[in-house]
């Protein structure tokens, strides 16, 4: 677990610790030391700390303009015990909102399990989302499947092409671009 990085060749671009509008403006990360864990698993450093036990994040990239931000997770997404939604809810997303993001894009390639309760705040961040939307991309296919039990994916949109989409590839407007458009098609606006 502590060899899996966040992606960071983003970051001449963005970096969430510099930006003075973000929940993370000011974290520091310790490349010497490794401190965070996941079941006593070191996980590398650079993943930042959202409160919760089992799951970290780093946000990869916001453009306020476009209203999108971008956030890779590591982690078991567990919202039975850990009441992870809620934490990721109040401490990221809810700041985020507050600056007029309203489309998010999550990376889930490393979440390794999802562990569902209620949808409650699912249902409040897609409602704070208004006009733009929720996106799932490359969840692993038993998170996934756990997620729609749940029905999550009433909330955010994943599955078909955003399950296998090259995103490391992209630059991060051009992931955004690709991005709306699969979710235009899919809902049809």
């Amino acid at each position: 677990m502590h060899t899996i990085e966040p992606h960071y060749a983003w970051l001449e671009q963005y970096q969430a610790s510099e930006d003075e509008r973000s929940p993370l403006y000011g974290a520091e990360n310790n490349l010497d030391s490794y401190v965070n864990t996941i079941y006593g698993y070191f996980i590398h450093p650079q993943w930042d700390d959202m409160e919760s036990d089992t799951l970290f994040l780093k946000i990869l990239f916001v453009d306020y303009d476009e209203r999108v931000a971008v956030i890779e997770f590591i982690g078991e997404w567990n919202d039975a015990i850990e009441n992870d939604i809620m934490q990721l809810k109040r401490q990221i997303i809810d700041p985020m909102v507050h600056e007029g993001i309203r489309k998010f894009i999550l990376i889930g390639e490393n979440v390794f399990n999802f562990h569902g309760s209620d949808d409650s705040y699912y249902e409040e961040w897609f409602e704070d989302a208004e006009d733009g939307w929720i996106a799932g991309v490359n969840f692993q296919e038993h998170v996934s499947r756990e997620m729609r039990q749940y029905n999550i994916d009433s909330y955010v949109n994943f599955g078909g092409q955003l399950d296998e989409l090259p995103w490391r590839t992209y630059p991060p407007k051009k992931l955004v671009h690709v991005v709306d458009g699969l979710l235009q098609r899919r809902l049809g606006a």
